[in-house]
């Protein structure tokens, strides 16, 4: 067989549908593990990998998606990891032999990646490398990445294969929901940015969504990565039918859509839940041996994608001059490195939102003050401002161990600031950009200084290039900084800079950014010098700034800029920011504030997730002399509930919801201080957990803290749980209502059997499920009282219930 990136470009190739639901009909008993098969029915494993091939397969992939050790440990297998991933290649590998090649499935481990969960970055890369390195010993062809809903995990998981092997394919895919976002609010955009960029050679997504909604995920990837696409559906969404979880996807409507996939640059399709043998020959059928007939050109388009978890960037290639936000910078701010010498992060998360407010695109976090832990710091700041805005960042230090922490903690593509061109920078920088997949900004300088002539400063930039090249970094990926020295000390050098932009874009091809306010260092009315210099740099085609966004004269130069270069289409970004307001001169002017209370405070503290002033404000409002359910009525719940209304609209995500429910839980155990024993008041007893056969418990977890923190009382008794033990604890406990959560369409009918237990045994109580195979449909089907789509909408739901 031909090498497998050899294959793909030359034809379309199918992959392989269904192993879980395969296996159940052939033996897989519920609540045992997939994976176990290996070692005790190996022929069962291989019979399915021979149907798929069979069926016209040519990829198939192995039984060893939980085949992590965090996975494998809930059913005691842990210490058989390389045993079981190992046995698994040997089983497809002897199935395939030369018919097919042998894709070694990774699932995600169940675990968040801190902040959102306990697990660090380096226990996450730990585990997935873990299990790389015995797939790729045992001889697998590719490795595809399934399922994830996290793409710091997913993101992890590319980083921790790549150092196992730099050469073996990888797909990487992410499950999204209907609404186009992941669970953790994702879009496919930032998803296919963040892969490509960590090592991926085949993006796209599987699972979620039916083949429709699959191909609207793809398109929107299309547009940000030139890589070849992977569809892996699911044949429809599930229904039950009697006592079966079934979908409804026929082979005919699973390949209506191969055309358009074709010609958007799908290169692997396959199936996901409910596929079987019958719908990859008919996807087999419909392919023939369909030569590759497409190219893209997304790589060649010369632009720079950067992403966060929710939001991305564009930088360069004729599109809007991006503005990074420079305050998140000690330098001059006291009160900023105060907190940064005592750890704390209120100053970054308001600098963080008032930027994005103010019209950044990128923020730069920069945390080198003297005498603190600068990698601890950087960890601690890139948290906080992920989870308080959706900007990408850029990661602003000299320290090698600071830029690796801070790499490690971004949840998608940064912006390294920065590299020069002497040798010792590039050796020490470059490496970490090539193994995260962040972007760099090259300084126009080297041991020698900064080049007085433009043409001295694109012979370093060239040296740049080249050396980035040279370790893999593409050309798009390096954006020059062609250097703004003050024109109060050095005036003829602002046109040398000038020029130098003009040189680097036309010789190298290569985007361009300033640090736009060093021009008018030392000199009055620096806004107007500044905003003047910046409009020149921005018609030389400058397509960066760092810049201050809430200074409003150089922010009217950039709108008024963007027009006139015809960067703003229509003028649409200018008339919306300017639409309501009188036609006179833009003035820095401050405007007068209004009178805000410690309650309303208190609010903004839990929507903006400030765990660590949240504690004062609560003491500021005791010492006003409010009361503690005061606190929490007036305070905390009006904050909540704009959390909710904003995770509504897509304005906040999972992330910020935790965020702001840890922010609550905190002012909560200081207002329990002053209750003395007392209790507030329960607005009801819930007894949570996930059913037999089922051990995740992720989604279930939320709702739990979510649940406290609208002032339910929860009874949380965990994952995997017998119908026995929910009916004697929601005897034991009196609950009001009981909440059962599934994950996998094979778990889904023990909500039924729960339900009909409870009634039988006469426990009089609501009931409530949710989970991701979970719907409307089945819940009305089994008669539970309420079904939650996610677990904004199980708390809003549980309060009305409970309160008819």
């Amino acid at each position: 067989m031909k090498p497998f990136r050899e294959a793909i470009q030359e034809q379309v190739l199918i992959l392989d549908g269904a192993m879980g639901t395969m296996l159940q009909e052939r033996g897989l008993q519920p609540g045992q593990s997939p994976e176990e098969l290996n070692l005790t029915m190996p022929d069962v494993v291989a019979s399915v990998h021979r149907d798929y091939i069979d069926a016209g397969a040519d990829i198939i992939v192995t039984n060893t998606f939980g085949g992590t050790r965090f996975k494998l440990a809930h059913y005691g297998l842990e210490e058989r990891l390389v045993e079981i991933n190992t046995l698994a290649v040997g089983i497809a590998r002897k199935a395939a032999g030369s018919k097919a090649y042998v894709g070694a499935s990774m699932g995600p481990t169940g675990q968040f990646v801190e902040p959102l969960g306990e697990v660090s970055f380096d226990q996450m890369k730990e585990a997935f490398r873990e299990q790389a390195e015995a797939l790729v010993s045992a001889g697998a062809d590719l490795i595809t990445l399934e399922t994830f809903l996290d793409i710091k995990e997913c993101r992890a998981a590319v980083i921790a294969i790549r150092e196992v092997s730099a050469t073996i394919p990888i797909i990487a895919m992410l499950t999204f929901d209907d609404n186009g976002r992941s669970v953790l609010g994702t879009p496919p955009e930032a998803a296919a940015i963040t892969l490509t960029a960590a090592g991926a050679d085949i993006v796209g997504s599987n699972c979620g969504l039916g083949v429709d909604g699959i191909y609207d995920i793809l398109c929107r990837m299309r547009q940000v990565t030139g890589l070849p696409l992977i569809s892996q559906a699911n044949a429809g969404l599930p229904q039950l039918v009697g006592d079966r979880t079934v979908f409804p996807g026929t082979p005919d409507e699973m390949v209506a859509y191969h055309e358009r996939m074709i010609a958007l640059g799908v290169r692997v399709i396959g199936g996901c839940c409910g596929t079987t043998p019958a719908h990859i020959r008919a996807m087999k059928l419909a392919l023939g041996s369909r030569k590759n007939v497409w190219l893209s050109d997304v790589q060649k388009s010369g632009k720079t994608f950067l992403s966060s978890r929710s939001g991305w960037a564009t930088v360069g290639a004729g599109t809007a001059t991006a503005i990074i936000g420079e305050r998140i910078n000690p330098t001059g701010k006291k009160l900023y490195s105060q907190e940064l010498q005592e750890g704390k992060v209120t100053y970054i998360r308001r600098e963080a939102m008032e930027q994005v407010e103010a019209g950044a695109t990128v923020l730069d976090v920069n945390v080198g003050a003297p005498g603190i832990d600068e990698p601890l710091a950087m960890q601690r700041a890139v948290f906080c401002v992920s989870g308080a805005v959706s900007a990408p960042l850029v990661l602003d230090s000299s320290n090698p161990a600071a830029l690796e922490a801070g790499l490690k903690a971004a949840d998608g593509k940064v912006l390294i600031n920065s590299v020069s061109g002497e040798a010792k920078s590039l050796k020490r920088v470059l490496p970490l950009a090539k193994k995260y997949g962040a972007a760099i900004i090259g300084l126009a300088l080297d041991k020698k200084g900064i080049p007085e002539t433009a043409e001295g400063r694109v012979a370093v930039a060239r040296r740049i290039r080249n050396a980035a090249r040279r370790i893999g970094i593409p050309d798009n990926d390096i954006i020059i900084d062609c250097l703004t020295l003050t024109v109060s000390a050095e005036q003829k050098r602002a046109a040398e800079t000038l020029r130098a932009i003009r040189l680097v874009k036309n010789k190298l091809g290569l985007s361009t950014v300033l640090g736009v306010s060093n021009i008018s260092f030392g000199l009055p009315q620096r806004p107007l010098i500044s905003s003047a210099f910046f409009a020149m740099a921005m018609e030389a085609g400058l397509d960066a700034a760092i810049i201050n966004p809430k200074d409003k004269p150089m922010m009217a130069a950039w709108r008024s800029a963007m027009v006139l270069l015809n960067r703003d289409h229509q003028a649409a970004a200018y008339i919306e920011a300017y639409r309501d307001q009188q036609n006179t001169v833009v003035q820095q002017a401050p405007q007068a504030g209004t009178a805000v209370t410690v309650l309303e405070r208190l609010s903004q503290a839990i929507i903006g997730g400030d765990s660590d002033g949240i504690v004062a404000l609560v003491e500021q409002a005791l010492a006003e002399g409010f009361e503690p359910l005061e606190i929490s009525n007036k305070g905390f719940m009006p904050g909540l509930e704009e959390v909710g209304r904003r995770f509504e609209r897509n304005i906040f995500f999972l992330p910020q919801v935790m965020q702001s429910a840890d922010t609550m839980q905190i002012g909560f155990t200081r207002l329990k201080v002053e209750m003395h024993g007392e209790k507030f008041k329960s607005l009801g007893k819930i007894l949570m957990a996930t059913v037999e056969g089922d051990i995740h418990d992720i989604g279930k977890n939320i709702v739990c803290t979510l649940l406290e923190n609208h002032g339910f009382e929860v009874f949380d008794i965990g994952k995997n749980v017998s119908a026995a033990t929910i009916i004697a604890k929601a005897r034991e406990h009196a609950v009001d209502a009981v909440g059962l959560s599934a994950l996998m369409t094979t778990t889904m009918s023990e909500m039924d059997n729960v339900l009909k237990k409870l009634r039988s045994a006469g426990i009089k109580t609501f009931t409530m499920v949710g989970g991701a195979v979970v719907t409307q449909e089945y819940a009305d089907r089994i008669g539970a009282d309420l079904y939650a789509k996610d677990a904004m909408e199980a708390v809003a739901k549980i309060k009305i219930l409970l309160a008819k």
